[in-house]
């Protein structure tokens, strides 16, 4: 048996529905943590600052999540109306400036830039809902 646990959006539209979901753009990339950096990286996001926290709704980062592996690997989720506003708006920022200057050094592979600029970008190609 099948349960949908589904529950209502109250006050807003259902993300079901097909003209939202297709103006939410599914975002996903990669980087790669230092190894030796791994525990102090993963401490960092147990305590990021409130007001980086707010600045990224307010830029319309949605449904942010970021993954490690053992190994160093990093991979960032998030959903947005539009991921260049988004990284426009973060750039914007003082809090998103010293956030990234504070990162930068944690990551592999970034050839001299911070990390929000770095990053590669993963091209999806299949989503079910």
């Amino acid at each position: 048996m099948i349960v949908d646990l589904y529950v209502p959006y109250r006050g807003r539209k259902d993300p079901r529905s097909e003209d939202l979901r297709s103006a939410v753009e599914r975002v996903c990339f990669l980087g790669r943590v230092r190894p030796e950096r791994l525990a102090e990286y993963r401490a960092r996001h147990e305590r990021v600052w409130p007001e980086m926290l707010a600045a990224l709704r307010e830029a319309g980062w949605g449904n942010y999540s970021l993954f490690l592996t053992e190994d160093g690997l990093l991979v960032g989720y998030l959903e947005t109306r539009d991921y260049r506003a988004a990284l426009g708006g973060m750039a914007a920022t003082e809090v998103n400036a010293r956030w990234q200057r504070e990162m930068a050094p944690f990551f592999t592979e970034l050839d001299g830039l911070l990390p929000d600029q770095g990053f590669k970008r993963v091209d999806e190609i299949f989503h079910v809902d």
